[in-house]
């Protein structure tokens, strides 16, 4: 029972428990035993479903060593068939660590810290769902239009129309999984194993048909990096780069699908991408000799709860057999009972006595508690991931925590949403120029702060109100698209102001103004004045 909680799940019984590797993992990482399918000899080779006549005839041809001898003698000794493998047939790389035990600890169960942080930059990255933004020709165009608010309008109009067609465009290039559950596939594929592919198949007319995920530990690179090689179980198949279709199929077959790799560089590999667990695999392995461990401790350690003491007396064979099943048996899901011991009579000079002691009363807790936390802290920091997004972190305050959360968005998550959406735009571009798809980033406002912070954008001109609306999945308004100007309120005070003045000074001038008919006549009977 022990071995099977402690050891993954294995494809067969010959498979070794991830523990057994991880040192030899991080060194040596396809010697010894491995599920690769790729290390099958040159015999198992040909079994395989998917090539061509041409290519088995090839394989063949290079098993063959011919010994040469005069006037074209020659041996017909085959030498070993080990030395070729399909690595060597297929002329592709071998990844620098085993992806099948790498997607073997991501399930492990002490690698619990792993998995949890895996989950927490799949679901903040791509798990949040994308929307489609205008692309910067779009951005220029409603620019140049900004002069007739008719023609916006109708633009926007469309843009809203082909949004909803390409959502619906790109669910259906896949019957069983949405674009969404793509996209988490290949970057959990990423994040476990350090490559991510995007599979696209073509229609008869070169449009796109399909689109889906192909898991990682299947795929080997090819050494002159012209495509893909897949292996699954006896099936073979080649993929092409996105765009190259067209090109020769060097095993054979029809029109291969094409493949958008993305992997997480490293330095150790020029074609594969390398998993940041791949720092920290000593706390996996310390985390999986702590649990086995505790495990042995609790099944089958050795020392007793209680000791019996009998002075003066000795029970028989039956009242010791009765003795014993009471406390391994009896008190098992059941409380308050009652023991009966018949003793034998006692005397003053041999007085009989039963003493019950507790050897270990004390709270058991499990070992290694402090080695685990920093096997804990080893392994988040290789992911850059804070604990409060995978669990309660204790004495850390709310403070701490948006901080932490800011720190994860800002240089975790969004670094990598962009790279992902520099692919994806590959296949968007295909499809439209007019719009470009983004993920959704993980947000750190509530909706009454970020309504504060649109309104201070819109007011100074940074934005439109019609890009919230969109942003915000709402179609445009009609003169949602026209900037705010930051001096408007500014020259309506000034005019205002101007009008005052204006009128004041008119109110002035008519009060101190002369008759308009010229001085008044003197009295009747007064003449002109002689003086």
């Amino acid at each position: 029972m022990t071995e099977r909680i402690v050891s993954v799940a294995q494809e067969d019984n010959d498979s070794l428990p991830v523990i057994d590797n991880v040192y030899h993992l991080s060194l040596h990482s396809n010697s010894g035993k491995s599920a690769d399918p790729f290390k099958a000899n040159a015999e198992e080779l040909k079994a395989y479903r998917g090539t061509s006549p041409v290519f088995k005839r090839k394989v063949t041809a290079e098993v063959k060593k011919f010994q040469r001898g005069a006037d074209g003698a020659a041996t017909k000794q085959v030498t070993d068939k080990e030395f070729l493998s399909g690595y060597d047939a297929f002329d592709v790389v071998e990844p620098p660590y085993n992806l099948d035990y790498l997607s073997k600890i991501y399930v492990s169960p002490a690698a619990s810290a792993h998995y949890s942080a895996v989950n927490a930059k799949v679901a903040n990255i791509v798990g949040l769902g994308y929307r489609f933004v205008e692309s910067n020709k779009t951005k220029r165009s409603l620019e140049r239009m900004q002069d007739n608010e008719d023609r916006v309008a109708r633009a926007r109009r469309r843009l809203d129309s082909w949004r909803d067609e390409l959502m619906e465009m790109l669910d259906s290039f896949n019957e069983e999984d949405t674009f969404t559950e793509i996209m988490v596939k290949v970057w959990r594929d990423y994040e476990v194993t350090g490559n991510g592919y995007i599979e696209i198949g073509r229609k008869k007319d070169g449009t796109i048909g399909y689109i889906g995920h192909i898991p990682s530990k299947t795929i080997r690179i090819r050494r002159k990096r012209d495509g893909f090689v897949q292996v699954s179980g006896f099936n073979v198949e080649f993929f092409a780069h996105f765009g190259h279709g067209d090109d020769p199929n060097p095993i054979g077959g029809g029109r291969p699908n094409e493949i958008i790799h993305i992997k997480k560089y490293s330095p150790t590999s020029g074609f594969y991408g390398v998993p940041d667990i791949v720092s920290a695999l000593n706390a996996i392995a310390g985390n999986e000799f702590a649990a086995r461990f505790n495990l042995d401790y609790f099944e089958n350690k050795a020392i007793p709860r209680h000791v019996i003491v009998l002075k003066g007396a000795k029970l028989g064979t039956a009242a010791q057999q009765s003795l014993l099943s009471f406390f391994e048996t009896g008190l098992k899901g059941q409380n308050h009972r009652s023991l009966f011991i018949p003793l034998p009579a006692s005397d003053r000079e041999n007085p009989v006595d039963i003493k019950f002691e507790k050897i270990e009363a004390d709270a058991q807790d499990s070992s290694f508690g402090n080695y685990r936390k920093a096997n804990l802290a080893d392994i988040l920091m290789a992911h850059r991931v804070p604990i409060t997004k995978i669990s309660v972190a204790e004495g850390a305050s709310l403070a701490v925590a948006r901080d932490a959360d800011k720190t994860f968005k800002e240089q975790v998550c969004a670094p990598e949403q962009r790279i992902f959406e520099k692919k994806l735009n590959k296949i968007i571009r295909e499809l439209t120029d007019a719009l470009e798809l983004s993920l959704n980033e993980m947000t750190l406002t509530d909706a009454d702060t970020q309504s504060k912070i649109d309104e201070r954008r819109i007011k100074s001109g940074i934005v439109v109100a019609n890009e919230i609306r969109a942003r915000d999945g709402l179609p445009g308004l009609p003169g949602g698209s026209d900037r705010v100007d930051l001096n408007a309120k500014d020259k309506i005070q000034q005019a205002q102001a101007e009008m005052r003045t204006t009128r004041e000074r008119d109110s002035e001038r008519s009060a101190g103004a002369t008759d308009s008919s010229g001085e008044a006549r003197s009295p009747k009977g007064e003449g002109r004045s002689t003086t």
